[in-house]
């Protein structure tokens, strides 16, 4: 459930919160003001570390099924643009992820990572409309060995300011290995080529690694 790669990206938060209960314990002279603070700091502190959860997840082997990069609701499918890779028109698959969400992203096909570009932005809302291409993101595009190529865009969102990268170009991933994480709330889409068969729909429930989001032919 959780890997010392999730709790290290999440160090920072995690000591912090881990410092105010232990200095609210040591303070606490058993007032209730004491207590209710206690209790918030160590509630903030099990929430962070739940945050950076890594569960264990059943990958589909089919080599024609592609599985979701993230977990959380879909929220758009629609054709758009894709100029990184792809290199035109395709399918966007887009997933928002809450703070209650698990953040790990995840290689969509068996493949190499051809492409790596980060690109410096805003942190609006994750659902804001302008997020999309606005935000701080980080553009990964995946060739499988016959050629089948996706991206996936990790977008930062008002919560998340950090992007981790677990992979990167040239690396070689098996379909639900690890791209990386981004810390809170935020959004990620997925860029498939035109003529894709979509499995899945607007407002469906997804899990990286194991919901299955498209086929290819």
């Amino acid at each position: 459930m959780f890997t010392a790669r999730t709790l290290l990206a999440g160090k920072w938060p995690i000591l912090v919160f881990a410092a105010l209960t232990a200095a609210a314990l040591l303070l606490n002279r058993g007032a209730w003001l004491c207590w209710t603070l206690t209790g918030i700091s160590a509630v903030l502190l099990l929430f962070t570390i739940s945050f950076f959860r890594d569960p264990d997840r059943a990958v589909p082997t089919d080599s024609k099924i592609i599985v979701a990069p993230a977990d959380g609701r879909i929220v758009e499918i629609k054709p758009a643009k894709e100029p990184h890779f792809l290199g035109g028109e395709a399918i966007m698959v887009a997933i928002f992820l809450s703070v209650f969400d698990v953040h790990v992203q995840r290689a969509p096909i068996d493949g190499t990572i051809e492409f790596v570009q980060y690109n410096k932005g805003k942190f609006l809302d994750a659902r804001d409309a302008n997020a999309s291409l606005q935000n701080e993101n980080r553009v990964v595009g995946i060739e499988s060995a016959d050629g089948f190529r996706i991206t996936v865009r990790q977008i930062a969102g008002l919560i998340a300011r950090r992007i981790v990268s677990w992979a990167d170009q040239g690396a070689t991933l098996a379909k639900g290995e690890h791209l990386g994480m981004i810390r809170f709330g935020s959004r990620v889409e997925l860029f498939l080529p035109q003529g894709t068969e979509i499995a899945a729909k607007v407002g469906d429930y997804a899990k990286g690694g194991e919901t299955i989001i498209a086929r290819r032919k």
